[in-house]
């Protein structure tokens, strides 16, 4: 498959708040709608992951409620928070995918100390 994986399907899962995506490989993913948004690609998150990012809070009762594809590169979210500056592109969707448990379990440990300081 080389660098450049691909989504071939994509799929809005509105019951389970859910995006699928299976790429060219035949790899299927389930990507919540929460860390899609908290994981945003856009200038408001900033740097894309690390310590550097914007830690997004509260965004359990988002909906991801409509998905633009951009070229034949990236989708363009729109959420019902108003957020849909982000493009996600294929290897940045891959990445979050692969990474989807390390990703999200850093988050929640950065949502852990944020709470244990206050």
């Amino acid at each position: 498959m080389g660098k450049n994986p691909k989504p071939t399907d994509i799929i809005l899962h509105q019951q389970a708040h859910t995006l699928e995506l299976v790429f060219n490989n035949g790899e299927r993913y389930d990507l919540p709608w929460e860390y899609l948004r908290t994981f945003s690609p856009s200038k408001e998150v900033r740097a894309r992951f690390g310590k550097d990012r914007l830690l997004v809070l509260d965004k359990q009762d988002v909906v991801l409620e409509q998905i633009k594809p951009i070229g034949n590169y990236a989708l363009k979210l729109y959420f019902s928070d108003g957020h849909n500056s982000g493009l996600y592109d294929w290897r940045f969707l891959y990445e979050l995918c692969v990474n989807q448990t390390a990703y999200w379990q850093e988050h929640l440990d950065r949502v852990t100390k944020l709470s244990s300081e206050s």
